[in-house]
């Protein structure tokens, strides 16, 4: 296993001398023997004394060049959780504004959730609430998740796998979000080695080699400094190899050839102002061939990261593609560590400023959440909105906006405002006449059409790709069309009711209503029916386990049909939750050819010494079998025995459109279900689609449909088909 660094108070004493900068080393020290005291006889899973953990955290925070009072409160994150001191001595002994950043980030305390996915929701909400108030709570969260994720080998291989999952999808984005590149690439980077080691380790072989040529990036860099510091003798020219997440998202997501990504290679030139960046851009493209439609000026044009720089991607002589990123210093800071170079404690400020605009995102965050009931939706709108890759797009009057890719010309449209969602009738793109459910794409004119007679439809919550789009749509159905939304619930409610055979009474359904109702912690039934119908709760949540009730509570009133054969003759229960006519406790083994599920009708094969073989009734074997003279008397009839409490290995085969993001959609609706997986594989095929071959344990033939139900929700799922065979 991976030897790592352990932390001491000696190594962040000298961070913090060598940072230059000014800390209150005093108070620092204090925090210290507090935690350090509180944490005694506390070992990491690697075997670490805990101190270590806090002292690592605290000195990623120097590193990105935090302030006293985060360097303090990192030391001090885990103590009020994880030993006996209370908030209220971290404020007697350090202050109101440290305690506050340590309550911040403190996790939430055991407090009992239907789900993790409710957990994990609402310890997302919290940190957001937290971040509104003060940033430094995310940015000391990141450090600490950046620790913890150095260490993810100590973890058991499914919470590994998971907590992977969790900081590929929700804290790197923030951290790129931030502007933190440092912190967002590293996450990535260690997340992936867990969630797909084979890609990664593919990769890491392809960079070991692309290596060998080492003095590329040398040679570009001589030549370069050759040319640009004649005119421009104060530029600094570095250069870098491209991230493994950023080259996994290229080739193994995008599709894309190894030979064909042009920024593995990159070269960074910076200078003191934005007029000589343009100035280079020109001596660049003279120097080198520019490689057509690679040009990005994220100087005139921002990413939502607060992120500027020029880009272009050239051939090299070889024909070696690279990109050069050309920006000024305060940029180059800004890209590297983000708000975290720019956040008003550090630079004195007080009141409202820049500083409060761009974490103006935090607050719609926040302000999304408001309307959604919904634990799985919650995290889901989180993700996408605080999505890496943006698209820019104008207004009729010039103005630019920002979007996560893939949203649609109906998420622009509630971007605006809501009340210009509400009441779209159509739009124009660039002057043409499209429709609403169009992706935007970076550089169109959007103009919208409203109509105050025009109202939203139920449809257009599967349009809307961004959580904001999709609260404002459910708001209004809320608030406007309360009876309606019961009768859209009562009737999907049914509808799911009869696709699951569950068939209540009425005394039964409204037993079923109250009681929902109070685990949801609404008013009533009404509420409850309301809340579906609007789409803040999804009913998909409950079928299973009140299909799994009812069947409980009517198996013991309802007797068992037998056939004339059955009848005749006395069943035997197996030992395998199999029930073989004729036969005692015989010994049972399930064929590989159909992989039968309790809930399929079933046929047994009377083995030579091997007992018998269960195939699904519809078994090819099985009925090309019974065709043969000499065979049918070694078939027998058999059936599940009541509650089986086996879990047996089911494969599904899934056919989905190529796209970013699926498989990584795929991977986390999985660990979502919390169904165990036997193998995992994918493959990409013609047409540009993407196969998944997916074997995972079940219970019975109920829970493999929910799961491919679930699958079928999936955008850009085309066909999701049980393999028997």
């Amino acid at each position: 296993m991976e030897k790592i660094n352990v932390a001491t108070y000696d190594d962040l004493k000298n961070v913090i001398k060598e940072s230059g900068r000014s800390y209150d080393n005093s108070l620092i020290e204090r925090a210290y023997r507090l935690a350090n005291s509180a944490h005694e006889g506390q070992l990491r899973r690697s075997g670490a004394p805990y101190i270590s953990h806090p002292l690592s955290v605290a000195v990623i925070l120097v590193n990105l060049g935090m302030d006293t009072e985060s360097v303090v409160a990192a030391l001090l994150h885990d103590v009020v959780e994880d030993t006996s001191v209370e908030t209220a001595v971290i404020e007697k002994e350090f202050g109101k504004e440290i305690a506050n950043l340590v309550e911040g980030v403190t996790k939430l305390g055991q407090v009992p959730y239907v789900s993790r996915e409710e957990q994990q929701a609402e310890n997302i909400r919290k940190m957001f609430l937290a971040m509104a108030v003060d940033i430094r709570v995310m940015i000391i969260k990141l450090a600490d998740r950046l620790h913890n994720a150095r260490t993810f080998q100590y973890l058991p291989d499914e919470k590994r796998r998971y907590k992977a999952l969790e900081t590929m999808e929700i804290y790197a984005p923030i951290a790129d979000r931030l502007g933190i590149r440092t912190i967002k690439e590293e996450l990535e980077d260690i997340s992936l080695k867990y969630l797909d080691p084979v890609a990664n380790a593919e990769i890491e072989k392809r960079l070991k080699d692309t290596w060998e040529q080492e003095t590329f990036l040398d040679n570009i860099i001589k030549v370069m400094n050759e040319r640009i510091l004649k005119e421009h003798p104060k530029a600094h020219i570095e250069g870098r190899i491209k991230s493994h997440y950023g080259i996994y998202r290229k080739v193994y997501m995008n599709g894309r050839d190894f030979s064909d990504i042009y920024d593995i290679y990159a070269v960074r030139v910076i200078v003191d102002s934005v007029i000589e960046c343009y100035n280079i851009l020109g001596i660049i493209h003279d120097m080198f061939k520019p490689i057509p439609n690679r040009f990005k000026d994220y100087i005139s044009t921002p990413k939502q990261n607060m992120y500027q720089s020029l880009h272009t991607s050239c051939f090299d002589r070889s024909g070696t593609p690279f990109e050069v990123q050309i920006r000024t210093w305060d940029m180059h800071y800004t890209a590297e560590y983000g708000i975290a170079a720019h956040w008003k404690y550090k630079m004195g400020m007080t009141g409202k400023n820049s500083m409060e605009d761009r974490l103006a995102w935090v607050r719609q965050l926040l302000e999304s959440q408001q309307e959604g009931e919904d634990a799985e939706e919650i995290v889901r709108s989180i993700k996408t909105d605080i999505a890496p890759e943006e698209v820019f797009v104008f207004t009729p009057k010039g103005d630019v906006m920002s979007l996560p890719m893939g949203a649609t010309v109906l998420d622009y449209a509630y971007k605006i405002h809501s009340a210009v969602g509400n009441h779209m009738v159509g739009a124009k793109i660039d002057g043409k006449i499209c429709a609403i459910d169009t992706p935007v794409q970076t550089g169109m004119i959007i103009e919208i059409m409203t109509q105050a007679s025009k109202t939203p439809n139920r449809d257009w919550l599967n349009i809307a790709r961004t959580g904001e789009a999709r609260t404002k749509i459910r708001s209004w159905f809320k608030k406007e069309k309360r009876e309606e939304n019961i009768e859209e619930g009562r009737a999907i409610l049914l509808r799911e009711f009869k696709r699951n055979s569950i068939n209540p009474t009425e005394e039964e359904l409204e037993e079923i209503l109250e009681s929902e109702s109070k685990k949801q912690n609404l008013a009533g039934a009404d509420d409850f029916l309301a809340s579906i119908g609007y789409g803040g709760f999804a009913v998909s949540k409950i079928i299973p386990r009140l299909k799994e009730e009812f069947q409980k509570k009517h198996k013991k009133e309802e007797k068992p049909e037998l056939s004339p054969i059955v009848k005749a003759r006395k069943e035997k229960k197996g030992i395998s939750g199999v029930e073989v006519e004729g036969l005692d406790n015989c010994l049972v083994k399930f064929a590989k050819c159909c992989n039968p599920l309790p809930g399929d009708e079933i046929v047994g094969f009377i083995t030579r010494g091997y007992g018998v073989s269960i195939h699904k009734k519809d078994c090819p074997n099985a009925i090309m079998s019974k065709q043969r003279e000499e065979q049918p008397g070694r078939w027998v009839n058999a059936r599940w025995a009541g509650e089986v409490q086996e879990s047996f290995q089911s494969t599904i085969e899934i056919i989905g459109q190529k796209r970013s993001g699926l498989l990584a959609d795929v991977s986390m609706l999985f660990n979502n279900l919390r169904v165990d997986l036997h193998s995992f594989n994918a493959k990409e095929l013609k047409n540009e689609t993407l196969m998944f071959k997916i074997t995972m344990a079940v219970n019975d033939i109920a829970q493999l449909n929910f799961v491919i139900n679930q699958v079928q929700k999936i955008k850009g799922i085309l066909k999701v088909e049980r393999v028997t065979g």
